[in-house]
């Protein structure tokens, strides 16, 4: 049995909601939705836990979310930047966007140091998902087996606005084939539509397709994968779009299913995603986390 590793996402929290001075607690006591993540996370059986931010950001986080959590598990930053990048290579100018999600997890492979799963900062995925990804991480398996939580697109949907998500195809084992990031979804009565070329054209998308929300569980060696594909990607793919280009986590996941060297079991589950994307999903996250303290899933103060 082994003691994964929670890797939380957070250098590019609040680029849409404010920033991390603006951040607006989702509960009278002043926890934040990552409060919750790394609550349900120590619970399920995850250990330590890596916060990957800008270096900018590193007093304010400590000061809001780092101090909280030091007492019960070791906790660690990693650094994501832009010139957090292979020896070659070069940041084209004028470009200011972050690398993406699988650059994210690269940052931090320095404090990894055997299995572990990925989540967003911004995302409240519930205990059961941490669970059932402890649960799969904590047993030795074999450097290919990989596992991603799935959701149904209608739990992980906004009123306020348009969200990114990896659409997923899973077969009838329970094992992704394939995963698109489509950056643009919208809710739309009875289900939910993409967009690529900026709202021209919608394709429809049913309730339960499963989605990706970044809850992904790896073996350490996937490091040096994605590693090998950042090098790639700053090589073939920056220079046809060098301001926005991104290297995105599903696509490590893919290339093992689609060359064979690896497979990625999809742990399900009927939950509801909450998060803050836009300020006005605040109220709604507020309200549910009250409820659910109402029923017992969490005392008032997470780290009393």
């Amino acid at each position: 049995m082994q003691t994964p590793t929670l890797v939380i996402m957070a250098a590019g929290m609040g680029s849409r909601f404010g920033g991390m001075k603006q951040m607006t607690p989702v509960d009278p006591q002043g926890h934040f939705i990552m409060d919750y993540s790394i609550f349900d996370a120590l619970r399920a059986g995850f250990g330590k836990v890596v916060c990957v931010i800008k270096e900018e950001m590193r007093e304010d986080f400590e000061a809001l979310v780092g101090q909280r959590v030091r007492s019960k598990t070791e906790l660690v930053y990693a650094y994501q930047s832009l010139d957090r990048i292979p020896d070659g290579f070069s940041i084209p100018e004028g470009r200011v966007k972050p690398w993406g999600t699988a650059h994210a997890v690269l940052c931090a492979a320095d404090v990894i140091d055997g299995p572990f799963a990925v989540i967003n900062a911004d995302d409240f995925y519930g205990y059961e998902a941490f669970r059932a990804m402890a649960d799969f991480l904590k047993q030795d398996r074999p450097a290919g087996q990989q596992a991603m939580v799935g959701y149904a697109l209608e739990n992980t949907l906004t009123e306020n606005g348009s969200v990114s998500r990896g659409v997923c195809e899973v077969d009838a084992h329970g094992f992704l084939t394939g995963v698109t990031e489509r950056t643009t979804i919208e809710k739309r009565p009875g289900g939910a539509a993409y967009t690529e070329d900026g709202g021209s054209t919608w394709t429809d998308l049913p309730n339960d397709t499963v989605v990706s929300m970044n809850m992904w569980g790896f073996q350490r060696s996937v490091l040096d994968l994605m590693g090998e594909m950042f090098r790639e990607f700053l090589t073939n793919t920056v220079p046809t779009n060098p301001m926005k280009a991104e290297y995105y986590l599903p696509l490590i996941p893919s290339r093992m299913i689609a060359n064979g060297t690896g497979s990625v079991e999809v742990l399900t589950t009927a939950a509801k995603w909450y998060g803050v994307t836009y300020k006005e999903d605040l109220q709604g996250v507020v309200d549910a986390i009250a409820a659910m303290k109402a029923a017992g899933s969490y005392p008032n103060n997470l780290w009393a």
